[in-house]
């Protein structure tokens, strides 16, 4: 009666323990001030044309003359289109707007698309990568135990300093592929040349990519590719998936979109058709309002002031970057991403070091090792704190991982 999987996972959710670590720390210690630099919620207000275009929607559902109910689970054709002509349109890529699906976050898009594949689907990801994608297909039952921090069924593609950071194609075949670009944790990027080698990869093997570009708002740099979908048959090989979270700070209001191309088939079998189907069946839809304020994002106004935010965030991730620098840290991302990875200082493990950062500097961060094996000396540190608090968080490590190394100095001579 009972899914036997949920037997398999680890009992916390990373983001979990997180949350209960820094709750029952500050319980003990109510007078200290606890700055969050951990997980990735926004802080900075929604834009004021994104505002206004909720405060237009709700006046709208007050008359019965422009009163919506159910809309059409796929997204509103105002939100698909504003899609195509913001996203897809400015960097060439032919995506219809039928083939966009609105959702209520790529959290929810990602976990939800395995139910297109069968039992024995076997599956890759990026090492270290973002939690859900693999325990969504662990409660599916396609990993098989977890036995020493690993899933005996799961292909790791780790990604280190040694590699740049960049996946190795799976050395054996599989089924499906999650890549995320730029990449949550590492806040590394994948090139356009490394994009046509996991797509040439993909079709050579009848793989697909599960692709996902939460954070390509964050890029900066003119070569990185914003979409698989720039990239020359992708579109038979690849799913994508995008989010309003972290662009337009809609981490509250929920809001993203899939891209399922019609040229996407397996066994005869049309993708596109099938997560229509799923996304009807289980979904009745984002709300109007939201839709309505996610339109806002890309009208003149709009694409400023969110900018404006985006630029506000890369600012909090060079101040942290450039502070762990300076404390003889090397690190990667906090150029085109939000994020900043590093190896944990004095030899520490990645819990140890959350543990001794919270203890000591009163800053919260992300354990690496949430994220994957290989991630388990390394840490994640999040730009989407306040501007002061950011340059209070660095100061307040710059000063603690001297201490650090002194201290590993003194017990390893002793």
């Amino acid at each position: 009666m009972i899914n036997p999987h949920y037997g398999n996972i680890p009992p916390s959710y990373l983001f979990s323990e997180v949350a209960a670590r820094v709750s029952a720390y500050q319980d003990a210690h109510p007078d200290e001030r606890v700055l969050r630099l951990g997980i990735g919620d926004v802080t900075r207000p929604l834009a004021p044309a994104v505002v206004d275009a909720l405060h237009d929607a709700v006046a709208e559902q007050a008359s019965g003359e422009s009163f919506r109910g159910y809309g059409p689970e796929q997204g509103y054709a105002f939100l698909r289109d504003a899609i195509v002509a913001g996203e897809y349109a400015p960097i060439g890529t032919a995506i219809a707007a039928d083939e966009i699906f609105v959702g209520d976050g790529s959290k929810t898009d990602t976990a939800g698309v395995q139910e297109l594949f069968a039992a024995d689907a076997t599956i890759a990801v990026s090492d270290p990568v973002y939690p859900v994608y693999v325990d969504s297909n662990a409660l599916a039952g396609r990993l098989g135990e977890f036995v020493d921090g690993r899933w005996e069924q799961l292909t790791y593609l780790e990604c280190t300093a040694e590699n740049g950071y960049v996946p190795a194609l799976p050395e054996a075949p599989v089924d499906l592929v999650y890549l995320c670009s730029p990449n949550n944790p590492t806040g590394t990027s994948l090139s356009r040349a490394d994009l046509e080698r996991w797509v040439a990869w993909a079709r050579e093997n009848n793989a697909i990519i599960l692709f996902d570009v939460a954070y390509r708002a964050f890029v900066t740099d003119p070569t990185v590719p914003r979409s698989i979908y720039e990239i020359e048959g992708a579109d038979e090989v690849a799913i994508e998936f995008g989010s309003f979270s972290k662009t337009a700070g809609f981490t509250g209001l929920r809001c993203s979109w899939t891209v399922v191309p019609k040229a996407l088939t397996r066994d005869g079998a049309s993708l596109h058709a099938m997560w229509s189907r799923r996304h009807a069946t289980k979904f009745n839809g984002t709300p109007y309002i939201v839709q309505r304020g996610a339109e806002a994002v890309y009208s003149e106004a709009g694409r400023e002031q969110v900018q404006a935010d985006i630029d506000y965030y890369l600012r909090n991730a060079g101040l942290i970057r450039d502070a762990l620098r300076g404390a003889g840290i090397d690190t990667v991302g906090g150029v085109d991403s939000p994020y900043v990875w590093f190896r944990c200082p004095a030899g520490l493990d990645s819990w140890a070091f959350f543990d001794v950062l919270l203890n000591e500097a009163q800053v919260v961060g992300t354990p690496g090792v949430g994220f994957g094996p290989a991630g388990e000396d390394h840490f994640r540190l999040s730009a989407f704190g306040t501007y002061e608090d950011t340059l209070e968080a660095v100061a307040r490590i710059s000063s603690l991982v001297p201490t650090l190394h002194s201290t590993t100095l003194i017990r390893s001579e002793s």
